[in-house]
Formats: structure tokens, C-alpha cells, sequence
């Protein structure tokens, strides 16, 4: 009996070491933004927060995860913030992020932000939009 819990007990602990700990995908036109409730219908503007215990929120954009951070501290408090990098379609963490807004972007809620990997591509996006440099 005692073998049967040790084993259950070392099964529970693996599989939860082996979730994953990143963002996760997003089905475009499916998931709904945990904020506004609209469905995500545009892959490259969408945002994820993922809490401490490993809790995934999805957004449609940086504005409604910025919104429900602010609504939501209990959840948002050491939290991890995801962004997608404008030009791959790749989500990067929003601290590693350059982010443009404004000028001719235009987002499902009216963020109006982009993010990007890269500084010297944001520069360049944001220099052709008419945006400004905000991170």
C-alpha cells in the first residue's frame, strides 16, 4: 500500500514538471480574450498573462491585457507577460520586447501597439507607421 502511494505521488510530480511553462497557442477565430470576451481574431496582436501558478490568460490585444492586469492584481502579481513579435508571429516576453504605438497601426481594441524582437526593426516600423517608441 505504501509502494502504491509513493507511485502515485512520483507520477502526479512528473507530470507536473512536465507542463509547459511559455505561452501557449492561440486558435485565431476560437479562444475569446479573457478581458473583452470577443474572439482573437488577429494571431498578431495577441497577448498572453501567465500567473505564478501557471494559469494562462489570452487577449486580443495589449490593451485588454493591460486592463485586466490592472482589474485583476491578485492575478496579475508576479505574473509573466507574453506579446507577439510583429514580424514572426512568435510570442517574446513583454520585458524583452521594443514596442511602437500609434500612427497607421491599428488593433482589434485600440491598443494600436506592435511589438518586436528586434530594436532596430521597431525603429524601422515605427519611423514608416508614424508611430512612437513606447519600451
Amino acid at each position: 500500500m505504501k509502494n502504491l502511494k509513493i507511485f502515485w505521488l512520483l507520477s502526479a510530480m512528473l507530470l507536473f514538471s512536465c507542463t509547459e511553462k511559455g505561452p501557449k497557442e492561440i486558435a485565431i477565430g476560437k479562444d475569446q480574450c479573457d478581458n473583452c470576451k470577443m474572439t482573437i481574431t488577429e494571431a498578431k496582436y495577441a497577448t498572453q498573462l501567465i500567473t505564478e501558478k501557471g494559469k494562462t490568460y489570452k487577449f486580443d490585444d495589449i490593451r485588454c491585457m493591460d486592463d485586466y492586469a490592472s482589474s485583476n492584481p491578485e492575478q496579475s502579481s508576479g505574473s509573466t507577460t507574453y506579446v507577439v513579435d510583429f514580424p514572426t508571429g512568435d510570442f517574446i516576453k513583454t520585458q524583452n520586447a521594443s514596442l511602437i504605438k500609434g500612427g497607421s497601426i491599428k488593433s482589434p481594441m485600440g491598443g494600436n501597439t506592435q511589438a518586436y524582437s528586434d530594436k532596430s526593426a521597431a525603429n524601422e516600423a515605427a519611423e514608416q507607421s508614424g508611430a512612437e517608441i513606447i519600451q
